[in-house]
């Protein structure tokens, strides 16, 4: 799927000081990546905090992003859990009709065995309308899955089309890249190997950091896979030094903070995250002070 090369973004979503959704700050978070020029927004991802949204608001979140972007870039949407059952009845459910694909996470908390996460992504295979990208993050869902898994499922199922890896780690990106069928993406899940992973033959990111600094991130990517390794590494290790910071304390909150400093949105969190320390927010404002001179 040529949509989903280059820099896709896991929104955040933005709130208030009172805790509740700031529709406004969200129009220019979305218009800010768009402009910044990455090829595909992320909707409803772990970065979106949407393990502490109401069903209401993630419905205001969603409808507000497919408002905002009108069509001028492929929209993916998470939809996933630990209750296969659940999942597939969203995914029969929910009108997918803005959307050029659906992320789904390996279920977390109850630990399958490799056949478990298998059977799981099989019943959303069998139940998405949309192509479906696999999310491999081991250190959120306490498993890691396989390469040989996910070189199972994408033999198997036409419509599950590419996976976020997010083990962190290279060894693992590179079997699954060399083994992987014709046509199927295997996209960074950690931005600070999302370069090393393209320069390997990957097909780009969905990234945090690329909505904070959008322009720069995404055409880190684009020379990336244009094979400019000396230019894109120059915006590697400029970015490098951030990147730690926005993880630092756990995400969003990091890059939450970025936004505050950029003055397009609050650094507001919801419980059990908190924003993060004075220390990091004094670095990471001295950052982008200097990253925009």
């Amino acid at each position: 799927m040529q949509s989903l090369i280059g820099t896709g973004v896991a929104l955040v979503t933005p709130f208030k000081k009172d805790f509740s959704i700031d529709i406004e700050a969200l129009h220019r978070i979305v218009n800010f990546s768009i402009d910044g020029g990455v090829e595909y927004l992320v909707v409803m991802g772990t970065t979106a905090e949407n393990a502490t949204l109401t069903q209401t608001e993630k419905e205001l979140v969603i409808n507000t992003v497919i408002e905002v972007n009108n069509g001028r870039l492929p929209l993916v949407l998470g939809v996933g859990g630990n209750n296969t059952i659940q999942v597939v009845e969203e995914l029969k459910t929910r009108d997918f009709s803005a959307f050029e694909a659906i992320l789904s996470v390996s279920p977390y908390y109850n630990k399958p065995t490799q056949e478990g996460i298998y059977q799981h992504f099989k019943a959303i295979a069998e139940a998405s309308p949309v192509p479906v990208i696999l999310y491999n993050v081991p250190g959120r869902t306490s498993s890691n899955m396989a390469p040989s898994t996910v070189i199972r499922l994408a033999n198997d199922f036409d419509n599950v089309v590419a996976i976020k890896e997010a083990a962190g780690d290279m060894a693992q990106a590179l079997q699954l890249i060399k083994n992987a069928p014709k046509d199927f993406l295997v996209i960074s899940g950690d931005d600070i190997i999302a370069l090393p992973m393209v320069l390997a033959g990957g097909a780009g990111v969905i990234s945090v950091i690329g909505q904070g600094f959008p322009k720069e991130f995404s055409e880190m990517i684009r020379l990336g896979l244009n094979r400019k390794v000396n230019e894109a590494f120059k915006t590697q290790y400029f970015l490098s030094d951030c990147i730690d910071m926005i993880f630092e304390q756990g995400n969003p909150a990091g890059i939450k903070h970025v936004f505050q400093s950029l003055g397009i949105a609050d650094n507001t969190v919801r419980l059990p995250l908190v924003s993060v320390d004075e220390s990091l927010a004094g670095r990471l404002d001295k950052f982008v002070k200097e990253a925009l001179k």
